[in-house]
């Protein structure tokens, strides 16, 4: 049975409901017609109300539909609407998070612009600070090369002054002068934890001859002619070469060691004795 045989025998069953007069007459005892009603027809009354009443559910089921639908299109527009304010809900907390980060940011930006300005405003007292005290390195350092065992002395005492020479140009800057003052001492400490050995001219003038050297860091330097006959050291109390051919073997032994040819052992080499240090 369809859905339209169901409505139409809804609304026939209500057009009968409706019309009591009629269902009083089947219900009582057959009774004669008055004489002047017993040949007229029956009253269309009954087809006009079921037709009415079919229309009438046929409108109902009309606005029904329409409901539905306002309330299908209400229902999809809440939920555009529900999906809008969670979208706008976590945008704000975003943002929010955002804005509380920038202004960390900013403030550890104005913190740093502080600190630089306090610096740019120190700056001129560090330089007129700084500058003496590399000229005091620089001048310490001079007098330490010039004091010290005599190894490498052409190649120390240039050193120094190159370091001299950069202290009076204008495109070096200040950082860059202690950076390389700094390097230097770094040199100088790491001749006295090293053992090396090389060729130089000993001596000067006409008497100059080439010779190889054996430092053993700041402890000894000895030297020996290249053809092995003459072995030296240099007396650190006297402030002078002495001859020494006794200690040619531990020379050789050491040259060995410091070209990495042997294994590093015990040298027999003369060592100054040490001295107390005048308070």
């Amino acid at each position: 049975m369809t859905n339209r045989a169901i409505r139409l025998g809804f609304a026939l069953a209500w057009a009968l409901a409706s019309t009591p007069d009629a269902a009083r007459a089947e219900d009582a005892p057959a009774a004669s017609p008055p004489a002047a009603e017993a040949g007229a027809a029956p009253a269309p009354d009954a087809p006009r109300k079921f037709d009415r009443a079919e229309r009438e559910q046929l409108g109902s089921d009309e606005e029904a539909r329409a409901s539905q639908q306002r309330i299908d299109a209400l229902d999809d527009e809440t939920l555009k609407l529900l999906s809008e304010y969670r979208r706008a809900v976590a945008d704000a907390e975003s943002y929010d998070t955002y804005a509380t980060q920038l202004e960390s940011q900013v403030q550890a930006q104005d913190e740093e612009k502080s600190s630089i300005h306090q610096q740019l405003v120190e700056v001129e007292t560090t330089s007129r600070e700084v500058l003496p005290l590399m000229q005091r390195m620089l001048a310490t350092l001079g007098q330490f090369v010039a004091y010290d065992v005599p190894f490498l002395a052409e190649e120390r005492s240039n050193r120094v002054a190159m370091l001299e020479d950069m202290m009076t140009r204008a495109d070096v800057t200040l950082s860059e002068k202690y950076r390389r003052i700094l390097e230097a001492y770094q040199v100088e400490l790491d001749y006295g934890r090293t053992i090396e050995a090389y060729e130089a001219r000993l001596g000067a003038s006409k008497d100059a001859r080439t010779v190889q050297f054996l430092r053993i860091g700041r402890v000894a330097l000895l030297y020996q002619t290249l053809d092995g006959s003459e072995t030296g050291y240099w007396d650190a109390d006297a402030g002078k070469w002495v001859v020494a051919n006794e200690y040619a073997h531990g020379f050789k032994e050491g040259v060995a060691v410091a070209k990495k040819i042997r294994a590093p052992e015990m040298l027999i080499v003369p060592v100054a004795a040490p001295k107390k240090a005048n308070s």
